[in-house]
Parts: C-alpha cells; sequence; structure tokens
C-alpha cells in the first residue's frame, strides 16, 4: 500500500494491490483497482469509519460445497477478519457494519480445479460470508468481463467506480497473475510444514 495527494479529489489517497486492506476515520481516500479479485468496503455510521480490502481466493481451490470451510475462502476469510478487526480497534461493533462489494470479472484466464473460475469463487466467498456474518450489503457491482477501479470515501462510505478497459485491463491482468502465482508458491512452500496440535 501506497500514499499519494489526488489533486483531482485535494485529497490523500491510500492505494491497496492484491491482498491489503486499509481502514480510518480520517477524510482521505481508499482506493484499488479490481480485475478477478474482490473488494468489500464495510462502514459503521455511527463512528463514521470506513475500510476496503482486495483479495483474491486461490491458494488451493478444492471442490467442496461450503466454500467458508473450504481452502477456497482462506485468503478471502483473512482479508474479511483483518479488516473487520481492524476497524475495531477504530471503535467499530461488528453489529454496525454494513458492506458494498465489487470485483470478480472475467480478466484471468484461469480456471479453478474441479470447475468454475476464480471470479465465481470470489463472488460467491463475499456473499456467502457477509450473509452468514449478517452483515448488510447496501450495493454490488460484481461480474461482467471488465476490470473497475475504485474510490471509497471512508467517512460518508460513498464509492465512486469507473471501469477499467483496453491496455489498461491487460496491466490489472498481469498484477493478479503475479499474485496468484505468489499464493501458489506459498501454498506449495507450507505442504508437509503443518503443525497438527493434540
Amino acid at each position: 500500500m501506497y500514499h499519494h495527494f489526488n489533486n483531482r479529489f485535494a485529497r490523500d489517497v491510500a492505494i491497496l494491490h492484491p491482498g491489503e486492506f486499509f481502514a480510518t476515520g480520517d477524510d482521505i481516500l481508499i482506493s484499488t483497482v479490481l480485475g478477478s479479485c474482490i473488494a468489500v468496503a464495510f462502514y459503521d455510521r455511527r463512528n463514521a469509519i470506513g475500510g476496503l480490502n482486495h483479495f483474491m481466493l486461490p491458494g488451493s481451490l478444492n471442490r467442496q460445497s461450503d466454500v467458508l470451510a473450504s481452502e477456497t475462502g482462506k485468503y478471502g476469510m483473512y482479508a474479511m477478519e483483518l479488516l473487520i478487526n481492524q476497524m475495531m480497534k477504530l471503535g467499530t461493533r461488528r453489529s454496525d457494519l454494513v458492506a458494498k462489494v465489487f470485483g470478480g470479472a472475467h480478466v484471468l484466464r484461469t480456471s479453478v480445479p474441479g470447475g468454475g473460475t476464480v471470479p465465481q469463487s470470489n463472488i460467491k466467498f463475499a456473499m456467502e460470508y457477509l450473509a452468514l456474518e449478517k452483515i448488510p450489503v447496501e450495493s454490488s457491482d460484481v461480474g461482467g468481463t471488465v476490470a473497475r477501479k475504485i474510490f471509497l470515501f471512508p467517512r460518508t462510505f460513498r464509492v465512486l467506480m469507473k471501469r477499467i478497459t483496453g491496455q489498461l485491463i491487460v496491466d490489472v491482468e498481469r498484477e493478479e497473475e503475479t499474485y496468484l502465482e505468489q499464493l501458489r508458491k506459498e501454498q506449495e512452500a507450507k505442504k508437509g510444514g503443518d503443525v497438527t496440535l493434540f
């Protein structure tokens, strides 16, 4: 994540890349660019605190009906819990949260072993997680075939979204493929290294 000043909005902007999250009550912007990844924006109206994550689920994508109990939800679960915990440290109560969901476009050619696609798995995980946690989804813009650029105003929960096409979508695809490969390598490195407590 890095920060810069945006002249158009006259605000500092926190830019998220895959695997990152950020929450604040400050009058800044949080931004990210999404292809097949998902970003979930959370908001606490009582304290005017907002946050955004950016995650890609794949590691080991197994065919299981309960995505939350499988490794499919592993990275998404971390992204959700880490962001919610950061917001709770700022004074949010879990019961005050509402959400908006973005991403899950078909920009990668990668399939999930056992059927399905990365975007479908991402969307399914995000919606099932929020339903299970009873966090209302105020709006969503998911699926399709084009990337999205998101600007979140964390103090008001206003979101600006721009659809990205052309050469820019190739850059998004390249970044996501690099991240996906990194996740696969991390999982391979962990094989055989797990410890079972008894």
